[in-house]
């Protein structure tokens, strides 16, 4: 790590909602700012018009804030680099673009460039002349391949230029030598320059390319450290030549791998492959997924995966960043999520679980706290509740063979033997709370010479109408009330006799 004061930044295009890479990403960013006291600054990189998505940059912030990234600059905190929205920076980067082309490090072009392509976006290829001059895919470029433009002089195609005809602004990667980039996690890559072609740098409507807004504004903007994909690393040698040009300190690299949905794909939205909005929504808590985001590609060492985010901030270090791809496994994140709601206090639980419970549980006679109660220990993800629970609403439409359960050593024959038997010491008893109803039952139980599941059984079944509920018969009674209790187990006392 350098020793001046740390500046991250996260620099997504709002093009969709916010992926689970690109979440990390602005994580590991977070961090390494964090845990230097150094500081974490949101950029909104809308420079490609034809890919922006209407809402997308309030999606990203929302995401941020709601995941605990609390960014120190940004579009609307404002700071001292602003502004944060490229778009509202149009007018910084011309003046960078022909300072290189001054320095013979970049260069007019005038090849097939219209004002009139959609967008406003300049074509991204030469004209068909230097198509057909060009060497097959993949081989070097060399004098007779250049872009004609490369080689006039710098007066000539500045008049030009300035004369109003169409243009963009190209670098001009050197033929000679080699660019080495540093990686803190690829270590060095070394690209030799005559692979690399002449990236346009400024678009005929005048805005700027990914690639050179990226960093003109690292730049002015003081980051020290670039968290980005991996497939960025093609594009860095480009980075660095621009760099080199200007005159400027490179930043630290620091590249992740991609987070895969299987050995052979990436994660994708086009696949149905989840969102953060969409784990959010599918009832995963933000803490444990932003736990997990954490751990894909990253391992603190050690046997421990459970951290809060200030706990990251401490024992986060880029050397623990892996070079392979992380595969993304939701049933992993099920047992993260779940962790979380078992260590959460029980209020918060039942806070963030009520609006799931009363989706199901309109009865307001029935407790949401008492049912969130007996789901916190049982329960994974949020959005699992409505089905586990729906049957305080409406006892469902049952089949008697439930009553038949060997362990408990239960037929239908004792089945109704038991629930006479609960039914009659439920009536007498008044004050109907969990430890009096758990009482009573062990006691009916030794008076009837039974185990305990021999009577709890049958209870359970009558009540919730499954054999696999949230708490057992006595919590399930409690929760529904002494009333609703005996109504059901009539039903169910009906049920036996009548194909009894």
């Amino acid at each position: 790590m350098n020793d001046k004061k740390i500046r991250t930044r996260f620099a997504p295009s709002p093009t969709g909602y916010m992926h689970v890479g690109g979440l990390r990403t602005a994580l590991y960013a977070y961090l390494i700012a964090k845990k230097d006291n150094g500081t974490f600054i949101l950029r909104i990189e809308d420079t490609d018009k034809a890919r922006y998505v209407e809402g997308a940059t309030e999606v990203i912030i929302k995401t941020l804030k709601d995941a605990g990234l609390i960014y120190d600059e940004g579009p609307d905190v404002g700071g001292p680099c602003g502004p944060y929205v490229q778009s509202e920076r149009q007018h910084i980067y011309r003046p960078y673009a022909e300072e290189l082309c001054a320095k013979g490090a970049a260069y007019y072009c005038f090849c097939g460039v219209k004002h009139d392509e959609p967008n406003g976006l300049s074509k991204e290829s030469v004209t068909a002349e230097i198509a057909s001059a060009k060497a097959p895919a993949g081989s070097e470029a060399t004098a007779e391949t250049d872009d004609p433009c490369r080689s006039l002089s710098y007066e000539d195609s500045r008049r030009r230029a300035m004369a109003g005809e169409p243009h963009v602004i190209r670098m001009k990667s050197p033929r000679e030598g080699e660019t080495t980039v540093v990686d803190t996690v690829f270590g060095e890559v070394t690209t030799p320059n005559k692979t690399l072609d002449d990236m346009i740098l400024l678009k005929s409507d005048g805005m700027p390319t990914y690639n050179f807004a990226n960093v003109i504004d690292d730049h002015l903007m003081g980051i020290t450290h670039v968290l980005r994909g991996s497939e960025y690393i093609s594009s860095a040698p480009k980075y660095n030549l621009l760099y080199e040009a200007f005159g400027w300190e490179i930043p630290e690299y620091i590249t992740v791998s991609p987070v895969m949905r299987d050995a052979q794909h990436k994660l994708s939205k086009r696949n149905g492959d989840p969102t953060y909005d969409d784990l959010i929504n599918q009832g995963f808590i933000p803490k444990a997924v932003l736990n997990y985001i954490a751990l894909l590609g990253w391992s603190p060492g050690g046997e421990r995966e459970l951290f809060t985010l200030d706990e990251l901030i401490e024992v986060f270090d880029v050397s623990g960043i892996s070079k392979a791809p992380a595969i993304f496994d939701i049933a992993k994140l099920c047992h993260f999520s779940g962790e979380y709601i078992r260590n959460m206090p029980s209020d918060d639980f039942a806070e963030i679980a009520k609006p799931y419970i009363r989706s199901v549980v309109k009865n307001e006679s029935i407790s949401a706290s008492a049912i969130a109660g007996i789901l916190q220990t049982r329960c994974e993800k949020l959005c699992d509740i409505p089905e586990k629970i729906d049957f305080f609403e409406n006892l469902p439409d049952y089949d008697t063979e439930l009553f038949v359960h060997q362990k408990s050593k239960t037929d239908k024959t004792i089945a109704l033997d038991m629930l006479k038997a609960a039914k009659d010491t439920f009536e007498t008893l008044s004050d109907w709370t969990k430890d009096s109803v758990h009482d009573i039952m062990v006691s009916l139980a030794e008076r009837l010479g039974v185990k305990n599941a021999t009577l709890m059984w049958p209870v359970r079944i009558a009540t919730a109408g499954r054999t696999v509920t949230p708490g057992g018969a006595v919590e399930v009674c409690w929760i529904l009330g002494r009333d609703e209790t005996l109504r059901r187990i009539e039903l169910a006392i009906a049920k036996l006799t009548k194909t009894g």
